[in-house]
C-alpha cells in the first residue's frame, strides 16, 4: 500500500494510473498529458483519492469508474465550452463533467481550451478576492 503523506501527488497519479491496467489507465494518462501541455505549470494534486490538476484553484478532477472516466471541472458551468465535451452534472450551478467511456476518445485541443479557460476564470476570481473593500 502506498503511503499517500510521503508519495509525491504526481507518483500517486503514475500508480493510479498503472494500477487501473485497461482502458481507463489509459485514457487517464491521455487526459493528464493533455492538461499537462496545456498548462505547463499545472499542479497535480491527491485529494478525495482521486488526481487533482491545480492552478490558481482547482481546474479539474479525474475520476475513475467502472465504466467510465470522469473529469470534473470545479467551475465549469462558468466556462465557455463550445466543442460540447461537458455530458455530465449539467443540472448543477457550479460543476461540469466530462464522462469518457470505454472505446471514446477526447478532442485533445477542445479539452485545453476549457483548460485554458478554466485557468482565465481562477485568475480572475483571485483578483475579485482581493479587491479591497469598497473599491
Amino acid at each position: 500500500m502506498t503511503d499517500t503523506a510521503t508519495t509525491s501527488p504526481s507518483s500517486l497519479i503514475d500508480a493510479r494510473i498503472a494500477e487501473l491496467n485497461d482502458w481507463r489507465g489509459e485514457t487517464l494518462a491521455r487526459v493528464r498529458a493533455a492538461i499537462r501541455q496545456a498548462d505547463p505549470g499545472v499542479v497535480e494534486e491527491w485529494k478525495w483519492n482521486v488526481p487533482v490538476w491545480s492552478h490558481g484553484g482547482i481546474l479539474c478532477t479525474g475520476e475513475t469508474y467502472k465504466k467510465a472516466v470522469k473529469l470534473t471541472f470545479a467551475k465549469g458551468a462558468a466556462l465557455p465550452d463550445p466543442a460540447g465535451l461537458f455530458n455530465s452534472s449539467l443540472e448543477g450551478n457550479t460543476r461540469r463533467a466530462i464522462d469518457i467511456h470505454e472505446g471514446e476518445t477526447i478532442d485533445a485541443a477542445a479539452l485545453q481550451a476549457l483548460i485554458r479557460a478554466a485557468i482565465v476564470h481562477n485568475a480572475a476570481a483571485g483578483k475579485k478576492a482581493r479587491k479591497p473593500a469598497g473599491a
